[in-house]
């Protein structure tokens, strides 16, 4: 089963969104188990995740499409801060139920850790907040070389209660050639 998933991970690639990929959107935005430790709240028709896509997805400054075989499958994004929290920027990411313990999060966020910096030279640091209670999403960034920082208490607003979250960073100067993209 291990080999199954290394190779299902292998196989991915990041890609700009595209209108196009609403019907492979649908399939994840929908799903309450995916959506549970996400800001938005889970939809519910084809028609808000096109808006999604037309609307926040598309006009980011870099959010892209997770895919196997051209098919999106999640999507990952760094979102840039601006002024004096210019040096740094905050990742997010969201994956299909279906593709989740395979492998594959962890190689995309390997992927964006070992670009993003050339992409903007000007960062240094990027964050990722993670609800305490998503252990997975935990053992993601930590396999991916993020360090955990600690707990911010009572930080974010996760469907409508004040939630602590973890926080990790990846730094610019973390990156070496073996412990990316492997």
């Amino acid at each position: 089963m291990a080999e199954k998933s290394s190779k299902l991970s292998e196989m991915i690639t990041i890609r700009p969104i595209e209108l196009s990929d609403v019907d492979d959107f649908v399939v994840w935005l929908t799903d309450d188990k995916v959506s549970r430790y996400c800001t938005w709240d889970t939809y519910t028709s084809r028609e808000q995740a096109l808006d999604y896509i037309k609307n926040i997805a598309i006009p980011h400054p870099w959010s892209k499409v997770i895919c196997i075989e051209n098919r999106a499958i999640g999507a990952i994004s760094v979102t840039p801060n601006s002024g004096n929290d210019k040096c740094r920027a905050e990742l997010g990411y969201v994956l299909g139920f279906d593709f989740w313990g395979k492998g594959i999060m962890t190689r995309a966020v390997k992927m964006v850790a070992s670009e993003i910096f050339e992409e903007w030279p000007y960062l240094e640091r990027v964050e990722a907040l993670v609800d305490v209670n998503n252990k997975a999403s935990q053992r993601v960034l930590e396999k991916s070389g993020f360090q955990r920082e600690g707990v911010l208490r009572k930080y974010k607003i996760l469907k409508g209660y004040a939630r602590d979250v973890a926080m990790f960073s990846f730094l610019s100067s973390d990156r070496s050639p073996s412990s990316l993209v492997s």
